[in-house]
């Protein structure tokens, strides 16, 4: 994702509300949280779209990559808005590519990461989960 992001670029937007724990010493939302952001958005649309059951499911995802640029600060008390989509879909992988988008609609931070959908049992790739899948295509963008 080196092409910084507009908010019309993500099929998924969702609202992430900082807070007072997020900002360390110099104010601003600490990198690490970014990821935690970025993790809370994909898990929550796989719940919510995605059919994805994080107690007794016999398939979930395993994170195997993730990067993040960071653009401008982000800071308590603010509300994000984030952007997700759909960068590849594989037969057992997804790559997710994600924004957050301050209140003025500035893109502050973008990034990516990568599940790998495994048994749960056996620890080994299995593939994406139908009711998943079909979530998942929802957020490739069209492309022009």
């Amino acid at each position: 994702m080196a092409v910084e992001s507009s908010k019309t670029d993500f099929p998924h937007l969702c609202t992430v509300q900082t807070r007072w724990h997020d900002n360390d010493i110099y104010g601003h939302v600490n990198n690490v949280v970014y990821y935690s952001y970025f993790d809370s958005v994909v898990n929550r649309y796989l719940i919510e779209q995605g059919g994805l059951d994080i107690h007794n499911g016999q398939v979930v995802g395993f994170v195997v990559e993730s990067q993040c640029n960071y653009l401008k600060p982000l800071a308590y008390p603010d509300a994000i808005t984030a952007g997700l989509r759909v960068g590849k879909l594989g037969n057992s992988s997804v790559r997710y590519e994600l924004a957050l988008f301050n209140q003025h609609d500035q893109l502050c931070a973008q990034g990516h990461f990568v599940h790998v959908f495994v048994d749960k049992a056996s620890n080994k790739p299995a593939p994406i989960p139908e009711l998943t899948r079909r979530a998942l295509a929802l957020l490739i963008p069209a492309t022009p």
